[in-house]
């Protein structure tokens, strides 16, 4: 599984936003697909919210494929 960050200049953010900037989906269509599929994990959780918000220190996963800590920019 990789493992990356993800800088982010101002908190909280969504996750959808976030996984669009963190380039695991390059839309917010296939975003909402990946966290409605269950695919998304939230500090080890599943999330199917798309709104959830995310703060610097969090880990969120896209399972078995990328790992990703979010850090301050």
């Amino acid at each position: 599984m990789e493992e990356r960050s993800v800088a982010i200049s101002a908190e909280p953010i969504k996750l959808e936003q976030l996984l669009k900037l963190a380039k695991v989906a390059n839309t917010g269509g296939q975003a909402k697909m990946l966290i409605q599929a269950g695919e998304v994990l939230v500090n080890g959780i599943e999330e199917r919210r798309r709104g959830r918000q995310l703060k610097v220190g969090d880990v969120f996963e896209v399972k078995d494929k990328v790992l990703l800590r979010v850090e301050a920019r």
